[in-house]
């Protein structure tokens, strides 16, 4: 019987290589958002030569098929420091877009810090990069944020 513990949702990590080594960047980060994968729907509606009653045409007929997929963009936010690893990635997606796509994945972990779920994103790049509000009066952490885009995304075994 299969193991139907609820992971939580604050242990995960994110591997990411950006200079296509083994490395990963270094980063911790503090949430991943908006992961998404949807399929569009096609609807067809043909007239067929069935007659309803005393009809004179035939029956409308509406038929719904799959469509293309569509993945989301997904939002990574960690604490800003003195790494400029992400700024680099999004300056050099812009100088030389297709050399820069890379393959992500989201590890999710349980509660003894186990990998239980992965996603692998593939041929991924970022597309907005932006910081936090800073201010004389706060007293929190500076965050950095990118939102990466990505041609398509499966679930694998962790």
């Amino acid at each position: 019987m299969a193991n139907f513990e609820p992971l939580p949702s604050c242990k995960f990590f994110v591997e990411l290589s950006l200079d296509n080594s083994s490395d990963k960047v270094d980063a911790v980060f503090l949430e991943c958002q908006a992961f998404q994968r949807t399929q569009e729907v096609i609807e067809i509606c043909e007239v067929t030569p069935n007659k309803f009653g005393k009809a004179t045409n035939g029956m409308p007929v509406r038929t719904k098929i799959p469509g293309n997929l569509k993945s989301g963009n997904i939002i990574l936010r960690r604490c800003m420091s003195s790494s400029i690893v992400f700024w680099d990635w999004f300056q050099a997606c812009h100088d030389n877009w297709a050399k820069q796509r890379r393959n992500v994945s989201l590890n999710i972990l349980n509660s003894m810090s186990q990998g239980q779920a992965r996603y692998e994103l593939t041929s991924a790049w970022p597309i907005d990069y932006k910081f936090g509000d800073v201010g004389a009066y706060s007293s929190g952490i500076a965050l950095e944020e990118v939102e990466i885009v990505f041609e398509d995304f499966r679930r694998v075994k962790s």
